[in-house]
């Protein structure tokens, strides 16, 4: 959204957060020191951001008002927000300052030491000339935060977003958000530490109140946003000073609403539904409540159901590792709120972490176009043996690269399938386009039963691929199988499966039936219907083109009631001629689920040969492999736009 988009006096955001935006990095290992960790795992983080993905996540639409660092950090916050669906024009680049940074990890239940490096941050000189009042205009509500109170010159920020706020209508949220350490109050290492008393900062808590229209915080932070030493006398005197509704969260006992006057008996408020869950880790789940709030706040539920969907959004937070990265999305709370679990640790939960995963992908691939020389063993078929050949292969995937780059043109919806044995001067050329789909290979190729390239432990190879690369593993498997052989390939399979979901990648399913049994309409839908019932959900599937519209209908049953989060299905080539893709990619336009291919020797084949024999240049081969991918995106595109006329 532009700033003159936002001056029109139309709300088009729901939600403004305003303050602090860092990089978190939090130790993977689990009940030890902070010291003794040995790898982080990266996200954004900081009270405002968290809140602001959390408000996406839930169907709001959302904006950060803050500033990051001129850096490699600074622009990861503002690329993964912009993934999320948060509105970044209110991220103001500062060039002299570096963007935040929190080390976290979880040493015990509920203990979760911190360090914050936020000396000078971008985030912190945040100023008036960062509000932008046509963006704050076109918020129906704005989030201030209380760190962000601890400097005169985001304080001032933050007072000028609240007059602009209520001058244009909307309304004023305060999350108190009280770390003592960022107020100089505790040292270095207290980063956990939750309440200092001091009256410096109930003072400016307390200039602030009166303008504000919902007040948030935990017992500690309402106590010293009011200065009092109890807290019935605490809330009253917020209530003094404010007519908003005041939530006081609880952490495991959830939260109770106060609207009008503060009862003796404070159990007396309103309580929303609490949800017992085991508590993994405390960090984040503040933001996480946060978010669930404003979700029922500003679409009009009652307070009961707000705040149930608050303690809800918070369970989820406890329950797993990090902070934002963790908040559920709209589909997945929907589902925890109508069916529960069954699992006192949600991240245990398998239906969970599907939704999880699935509704909250790095990015949606709406549809794929690829040219896949992920292969070895035909390659090394060509070179015969002979050492300098196999040693040129990795140029020609190199070539490629260049053909498939020439193709895309920029377009989104391109890729590649490229592997480990010969790829990696392909896969480094691939590094600078982001945009650019990869999927690398992991089974050893024409196993049967199915094993795995290079090593059996995945995780070790997995750990170190790019966050985007795709699992792609080719598994040739029939319905009419051996009964033991299918298990071995779907124990293989669910293997697979559990590390691309424990590394966070994307997993592609190939399925060859046709060369160890007869193909029939059904054949393919019953392969992947005893694969989903065994508790395997691909994120996609690489399937021959099928004989039948009656085959790609039985398909897309299969994928329709077992997984409807499926990113869909892309078809493989086997060698065939254009004419013969052609036909197969007329009859897959039938299909709901098919968004694309995967083809690779029809494309590569003629050009790799006379390549590796002397006969055909660096240049030609290019224009040849771009000539013929070219030629099938030709015929996808205008399939697909028949079909759509």
């Amino acid at each position: 959204m532009s700033t003159a988009q936002a001056g029109t006096g139309a709300k088009t955001l729901d939600v403004i957060t305003i303050g602090r935006a860092s990089v978190d990095l939090y130790g993977q290992q689990i009940g030890t020191r902070l010291e003794d960790i040995g790898s982080f795992a990266k996200s954004v983080g900081g009270c405002p951001a968290n809140i602001a993905v959390g408000t996406a996540r839930l169907g709001l639409k959302s904006a950060l008002i803050t500033r990051v660092g001129h850096e490699q950090m600074g622009r990861f916050i503002v690329e993964q927000l912009a993934r999320e669906g948060v509105e970044t024009a209110g991220i103001a680049t500062d060039p002299e300052r570096l963007t935040a940074l929190v080390l976290l990890s979880v040493e015990a239940e509920g203990v979760s030491p911190m360090i914050f490096y936020r000396t000078d941050c971008a985030d912190m000189a945040l100023s008036e000339v960062d509000i932008d009042p046509d963006l704050i205009a076109s918020a129906r509500a704005i989030v201030v935060t209380g760190t962000h109170f601890s400097r005169p010159h985001s304080e001032a920020a933050q007072k000028k977003a609240i007059a602009l706020a209520k001058a244009n209508g909307a309304r004023v949220a305060f999350d108190i958000d009280y770390r003592p350490n960022l107020w100089g109050l505790a040292g270095h290492d207290a980063g956990f530490e939750r309440y200092v008393a001091s009256d410096m900062v109930s003072q400016k808590y307390q200039s602030v109140l009166p303008d504000c229209d919902l007040i948030v915080g935990t017992e500690e932070e309402i106590l010293i946003a009011s200065g009092a030493a109890d807290l019935l006398s605490a809330l009253r005197t917020i209530r003094s000073l404010s007519s908003g509704t005041i939530v006081l969260k609880r952490g495991p006992m959830g939260c109770i609403v106060y609207d009008g006057a503060i009862p003796d008996d404070l159990e007396a408020g309103i309580v929303g539904k609490g949800f017992p869950i085991e508590v993994y880790n405390v960090l984040g789940a503040g933001d996480a409540f946060m978010s669930g709030w404003l979700r029922g706040w500003l679409t009009g539920e009652s307070h009961a159901t707000s705040a149930t969907w608050a303690n809800a959004c918070g369970a989820f937070a406890v329950s797993r590792l990090m902070c934002s990265p963790e908040y559920p999305s709209w589909t997945e709370l929907s589902h925890f709120l109508a069916k529960g679990s069954s699992e006192r640790a949600l991240r245990k939960d398998p239906v969970l972490n599907h939704l999880h995963w699935a509704t909250n992908r790095r990015r949606a691939i709406p549809g794929l176009m690829a040219l896949a020389i992920d292969h070895r063993s035909q390659l090394e078929d060509m070179a015969a043996g002979d050492a300098q050949k196999l040693a040129r292969i990795p140029a020609f995937k190199a070539l490629a690269v260049k053909a498939a780059v020439q193709v895309a043109n920029g377009r989104p919806g391109f890729g590649m399938l490229l592997d480990d044995k010969y790829g990696r001067d392909a896969l480094f050329a691939t590094s600078a386009l982001p945009d650019f789909w990869i999927g690398r290979p992991i089974e050893l190729p024409g196993s049967r039963p199915l094993q795995f390239e290079f090593s059996q432990d995945l995780g070790s190879r997995l750990v170190d691929w790019p966050v985007d690369h795709c699992i792609k593993v080719l598994c040739f498997y029939h319905p009419d199988d051996a009964a033991a052989l299918k298990q071995q390939q779907v124990e293989k399979l669910r293997t697979a499966y559990d590390a691309a979901r424990k590394v966070g990648r994307d997993l592609l399913v190939e399925i060859i039936a046709s060369k160890h049994g007869a193909v029939g309409d059904d054949t393919i839908a019953r392969a992947m219907g005893e694969i989903y019932y065994a508790g395997i959900l691909p994120d996609w599937w690489k399937l021959e083109p099928q004989a039948s519209a009656a085959a790609w209908a039985a398909i897309d049953a299969v994928i329709d009631s077992r997984d409807p989060h499926c990113r869909g299905i892309v078809l493989l080539g086997l060698e065939a001629s254009h004419a013969a893709l052609e036909a197969g990619f007329a009859l897959a336009r039938q299909s709901r689920q098919v968004k694309g291919f995967a083809v690779g020797r029809t494309i590569f084949a003629a050009a790799a040969k006379a390549w590796l024999a002397g006969s055909l240049s660096d240049e030609d081969a290019v224009a040849d492999m771009a000539s013929r991918f070219g030629a099938l995106v030709a015929v996808w595109e205008k399939l697909g736009t028949g079909n759509a006329a």
